[in-house]
């Protein structure tokens, strides 16, 4: 079958496209691609910065020392895997939860919106440094309200916890909880804008065919919460329909889209313990070749963890929905 010849118009889009993409590509390449490439080669090499011959072949040296004699990469995994596995369905639910809440029609809802996505805006640079209690030292006041145990509206939730008469692990689990619920609140920006798009994507007709099939909303359920069900209204199941039955499947790809971007952001966060070793590794010891052969057996460890959830996702949700 021969090939439709481009028109005039078509093929002055086709230039004008390219000339766009070229600053793109141009950038990708000298800023991304490269730099890539460099980094797989100090994993597998001994970097010099002196001799004229920088990189000498190593193979899987830096790799057998981070496990056999590093005192600190197997800990700061384990503790970067497992903040992850509990970070990520909580501020999943969180960004859903928020979308749902400021998708709705009431006074100021562009203002609430832009209160929820102004951490996204000052999240990097001085300003996170700031934040964070790294440049003005220890003291910083929101430094204790992001990383320690804290106190919440002049609540002690630790000495609360140790009056509960809970065990020392379980106490000790809580507090850390309590204490990351800021970051995990904070990292919540992308994802609420995300969901919001996806949710005035979906049509109307599909919520006026839930109400003839009888669907309630949230709302609903929880008035009724106050006045009490019917007996042929029992809550957990019509209730909850609208949101079950097409609210959530509807937003099945935005919700990939957002695990994605939740899974790149968790792994690579300011307060990674994998993150800080390597980048302490270099501007302190100048250790190229060691902090990349951290980092690339890192995201090979990111690269399965990720890659299973969405798997899972993928077939249990995703090929349900479609």
């Amino acid at each position: 079958m021969r090939r439709r010849k481009a028109t005039g118009i078509e093929r002055l889009k086709v230039r004008y496209g390219r000339m766009f993409v070229i600053p793109w590509t141009i950038g990708f390449i000298l800023f991304f691609l490269v730099p890539l490439v460099e980094s797989i080669a100090y994993a597998f090499s001994h970097v010099s910065l002196v001799d004229e011959n920088m990189l000498t072949f190593a193979g899987l040296e830096h790799f057998r020392y981070l496990i056999k004699d590093d005192l600190n990469f197997i800990d700061n995994l384990k503790d970067a895997v497992i903040s992850f596995i509990y970070s990520l369905p909580i501020i999943v639910a969180l960004s859903m939860i928020f979308a749902l809440i400021l998708n709705q029609k009431f006074r100021g809802r562009i203002f609430a919106r832009a209160v929820f996505f102004l951490p996204v805006i000052i999240a990097t640079g001085v300003v996170m440094k700031f934040v964070t209690g790294e440049a003005i030292g220890n003291g910083a006041a929101l430094n204790t309200a992001m990383g320690d145990t804290q106190s919440y509206s002049g609540i002690q939730f630790d000495q609360l916890l140790i009056n509960l008469g809970l065990p020392q692990s379980v106490t000790e689990l809580l507090s850390d909880y309590i204490a990351r619920v800021f970051n995990l609140v904070w990292s919540c920006g992308i994802q609420i804008l995300l969901f919001v798009s996806g949710m005035q994507s979906i049509p109307d007709q599909l919520y006026e065919v839930s109400k003839i099939e009888g669907a309630n909303k949230w709302e609903e359920f929880w008035n009724k919460l106050h006045t009490g069900f019917s007996d042929d209204n029992i809550p957990g199941v019509a209730a909850w329909e609208e949101f079950w039955f097409v609210t959530f499947p509807m937003l099945g790809n935005v919700t990939f889209l957002v695990l994605i971007y939740t899974i790149v952001d968790l792994f690579t966060a300011f307060d990674n313990p994998i993150m800080k070793q390597a980048y302490k590794l270099i501007s302190e010891n100048s250790l190229y070749d060691r902090s990349s052969a951290i980092l690339w057996g890192y995201f090979v460890v990111v690269g399965i963890v990720g890659g299973l959830i969405l798997l899972l996702y993928n077939r249990i949700l995703m090929r349900k929905w479609n």
